[in-house]
């Protein structure tokens, strides 16, 4: 036997791995937490600029848009912006105007969109429910 040489024994090695294992799943959890934040701050932004472009549609033309996409043909969108939780475009659920009792062949518009996910946010609400 070889004196002065020294090692690492099984358990301190056994140790060591699950410190590792440990703090790899504790660094998992976290991450998976800031990506869904990060989801929910797009989502909000997204709600709050078609909602801004739908009142500036409205202030000018005095109508509500037929469509979302009458909001991206009449430049007050680039684009409609994909669901960061459907991940589609198509998916947003749009809210109608009540009919217009002073003119009765208008036809209703988009008065509000919301989110076509059915999952529930970090703070247990559920997205389509979002204002």
């Amino acid at each position: 036997m070889v004196r002065g040489v020294r090692a690492f024994t099984l358990i301190e090695l056994m140790i060591v791995m699950a410190l590792i294992v440990i703090l790899a799943s504790i660094g998992l959890a976290l991450y998976g937490n800031s990506v869904t934040r990060a989801k929910e701050s797009v989502l909000k932004e997204d709600l709050f600029r078609m909602r801004d472009a739908i009142d500036q549609y409205y202030a000018d033309k005095s109508q509500y848009p037929a469509s979302l996409e009458d909001l991206v043909s009449q430049k007050y969108l680039r684009s409609v912006p994909v669901d960061p939780f459907t991940t589609s475009a198509d998916t947003w659920r749009t809210i109608l105007s009540d009919p217009d009792p002073a003119n009765a062949t208008a036809t209703p518009g988009v008065y509000d969109v919301r989110s076509g996910s059915d999952q529930k946010a970090l703070d247990g609400t559920n997205y389509a429910d979002w204002n």
